[in-house]
């Protein structure tokens, strides 16, 4: 069925040229007829993102905003490239179909991907999931898992080589994340770092205890409860998604962020969380499974969630520092100040 709200329209939704996507899906041999049941879907950033039919195939368009930022059409091919080298890997993720970096189709990169039948758990669990806590333990397990099995990708061996730097990677963290939090004091109304519990404390301790080697792999970067996408019919992860910060590093941080955002046992004091929590593995039994599953030598587990935290607050915190300076929402800017207090304060229990 025709969509009457942008057939026969220059733009569909977010000023996206139905008439461009479709001659550029003809040049690539994707699909045939018209573009119709566009859904614009619901983001973690501010990218848009849109599914539609044509023909009897399904697809999903990924692309920069309408005012992009320096940086985001190279950015989208980079998770482009990164969905297109996961392919026949064990890492579930949306499988990419075509991508195209010729700015003049729709006025920035983009790229198209299969839809993915899940649900955010983010947003809520369905009856199934919320019903049994069983299925709740094995969906904790089963992000770990997932986590374990990006780390294990051969980046080499994907052609991965010029994707990240991670000679030196752990030495840069440091001064790169303090530099980020020093930079919040051009916001206007911003206190400053001294009112963040142990900035310096965390970040000396860091220094003297980096790992002296560590075995890189591919790093999603933003890896958390609200970055995957659950089966309906079970506890298992139907893809991982938000590959923007995609780089090559250290996977391990990937599970130090996740047990950064991971709520307490009653399921508070998270950066990211559902309801029913009951079930949900706590943060050792994640630790615990990921060295199980990924054979990774987990004795400096302790750094990489330490790092993590210390990465995750400075990033909340620039909300914070903007809203003080009236250029993003006050509560939002508060309740985000508030969870990077809560990620030094575990960062500050872990080293003590």
């Amino acid at each position: 069925m025709t969509t009457p709200a942008y057939r026969g329209k220059a733009c569909g939704p977010d000023g996206v040229d139905l008439a461009a996507l479709e001659g550029w899906m003809d040049g690539q041999g994707i699909g045939s007829g018209p573009v119709e049941d566009i859904v614009p879907l619901a983001g973690g950033t501010q990218n848009i993102l849109i599914r539609f039919r044509r023909g009897a195939d399904s697809f999903v368009l990924r692309r920069p905003p309408l005012h992009p930022r320096p940086g985001n059409n190279e950015t989208m091919l980079r998770e482009a490239r990164v969905l297109g080298a996961l392919a026949g890997t064990e890492v579930p993720h949306p499988r990419l179909i075509g991508a195209c970096a010729d700015e003049t189709v729709l006025s920035a990169a983009f790229y198209l991907m299969e839809p993915v039948d899940g649900f955010n758990a983010a947003n809520g669990l369905p009856p199934l999931h919320a019903g049994d806590p069983a299925i709740r333990h094995r969906m904790g397990l089963a992000l770990v898992d997932a986590a374990a099995a990006l780390g294990a990708v051969d980046h080499v061996a994907a052609g991965f080589e010029d994707f990240g730097k991670p000679e030196g990677f752990l030495e840069r963290q440091v001064p790169r994340w303090r530099g980020q939090l020093e930079s919040y004091a051009a916001c206007e109304g911003w206190p400053g770092e001294g009112h963040i519990p142990g900035v310096e404390r965390v970040a000396d301790w860091l220094e003297r205890n980096r790992p002296a080697d560590f075995r890189p792999g591919i790093m999603h970067g933003d890896f958390h409860l609200a970055n995957v996408m659950y089966r309906p019919d079970g506890p298992h992860i139907a893809a991982v998604v938000d590959w923007e910060l995609a780089t090559i590093g250290a996977p391990l941080i990937d599970l130090g962020w996740l047990l950064a955002t991971w709520p307490d046992e009653d399921g508070e004091n998270g950066i990211v969380g559902t309801s029913p929590w009951p079930g949900f593995p706590t943060r050792r039994e994640l630790l615990v499974r990921y060295g199980e599953v990924s054979g990774r030598d987990m004795s400096d587990a302790d750094y990489y969630g330490v790092l993590a935290s210390f990465k995750l607050a400075i990033l909340l915190e620039g909300t914070h520092a903007r809203a003080c300076a009236g250029k993003a929402d006050r509560k939002t800017g508060e309740r985000l100040h508030r969870f990077c207090i809560t990620l030094f304060e575990r960062a500050l229990r872990a080293i003590a």
